[in-house]
């Protein structure tokens, strides 16, 4: 048995570069797994008869739980192929006379439970990693819901394989169906489009986070066949898992606020439903209008033209007359007042957006007048 744990190292150590690749430590491991293997064969040859028992596979558990992930399936059948060629080329000596075919089909029959015990062994692993990585996946989806970001969390992603950005959050509802089937096909999708996909299920809703997508709507595109019926909503993108959260609120708000937009596009992106979520009580929603729509026109004639025209149902000739002005004047301050903003107050869902960004900004400034006073 010593001769041949010897050769069959000797072996491993010619043919096989990634043994020779292991740290001294695993090349010792490998080596006295490989040693108690031909124990037990020997000792389960022993045994007279045809009927031997099913062989023992116990020696694989000589070998430490990390060597497992040092060492691939692939590789643990490249080592029981070295054994076998090493014993079959000894067979002639270590055969009684005429019993070569007998130690032969006894091999055959050994390999053959060995190389079903080790697919055993590491379909067991790569289920209790699969539950592992799911609890870690799920940490992960609540946390940037909540938005608890700390070193943990980038540790627990990067035990996840997570690299890639920019980093995108969809929210949307759950299809039917067990939710692991749900994230198990999302997982899939990522590792077949070339993307860090996370997803969680949270009752009905199912967040999926995206990483490494060209851009927002790339994102969108890959994984909206994966919910259920109703809206789906496009969070910012941002720059890393560090700012996930921002886009994650962005997008859960904006589900919330979906009803309010019946006729949505879908997906649609939370930025286009900014009026539904500040009349939601979503307060970036109401930061973000204040800040886009009222602070850019405050203090400007172009602040009094909005209001007009708006108020008149956006009648051209009826905001000029109340304003004194002619309507290429009224024309003139629309055009700007779409440069500053990004909303075009001629469009509906525009003037709406406008209309809720100029009763935001009115109330925002009432209440600091309302302090400053008491």
């Amino acid at each position: 048995m010593g001769s041949l744990g010897t050769a069959a190292m000797a072996r491993m150590d010619e043919q096989l570069p990634w043994f020779r690749a292991l740290s001294a430590e695993d090349r010792s491991w490998v080596g006295l797994v490989a040693q108690a293997g031909i124990a037990a064969f020997v000792e389960w040859f022993s045994t007279a008869g045809e009927d031997r028992p099913t062989p023992s596979i116990e020696f694989f558990g000589t070998a430490p739980r990390e060597l497992k992930r040092s060492i691939s399936l692939q590789q643990t059948v490249d080592i029981v192929r070295v054994v076998v060629e090493v014993v079959e080329a000894q067979t002639d000596e270590l055969a009684a006379p005429g019993g070569e075919d007998q130690l032969q089909q006894a091999m055959l029959r050994y390999t053959r439970d060995v190389a079903f015990a080790a697919a055993h062994v590491y379909a067991r692993e790569a289920e209790a990693r699969g539950s592992w990585d799911a609890r870690l996946e799920a940490l992960i989806v609540d946390a940037l819901v909540r938005g608890e970001v700390d070193d943990g969390l980038h540790s627990w992603a990067a035990a996840l394989g997570w690299t890639s950005s920019p980093v995108v959050v969809i929210a949307g509802h759950a299809p039917e169906g067990d939710p692991r089937a749900v994230i198990d096909g999302l997982r899939e999708r990522g590792r077949r489009i070339g993307m860090d996909l996370l997803a969680g299920v949270q009752a009905d809703r199912l967040i999926v986070i995206v990483g490494g997508a060209e851009s927002v709507n790339d994102a969108a595109r890959q994984v909206v066949a994966r919910f259920g019926m109703g809206p789906i909503v496009v969070g910012p993108e941002v720059p890393d898992l560090h700012a996930a959260p921002r886009s994650a609120r962005a997008a859960l708000a904006g589900l919330k606020a979906s009803a309010g937009w019946p006729d949505a596009p879908r997906p649609v992106h939370a930025e286009d439903l900014l009026a539904e979520r500040a009349l939601d009580g979503d307060e970036d929603a109401r930061e973000q209008l204040i800040e886009n729509v009222y602070l850019p026109l405050a203090g400007t004639p172009l602040l009094d033209t909005l209001a007009t025209y708006l108020e008149q149902g956006t009648s051209l000739e009826a905001t000029a007359r109340l304003l004194f002005v002619h309507p290429n004047t009224v024309r003139y301050r629309l055009k700007k007042i779409t440069e500053l903003t990004g909303y075009q107050p001629t469009e509906g869902r525009s003037a709406f957006t406008l209309q809720v960004g100029l009763i935001l900004g009115r109330l925002a400034e009432t209440a600091v007048t309302w302090r400053a006073l008491t």
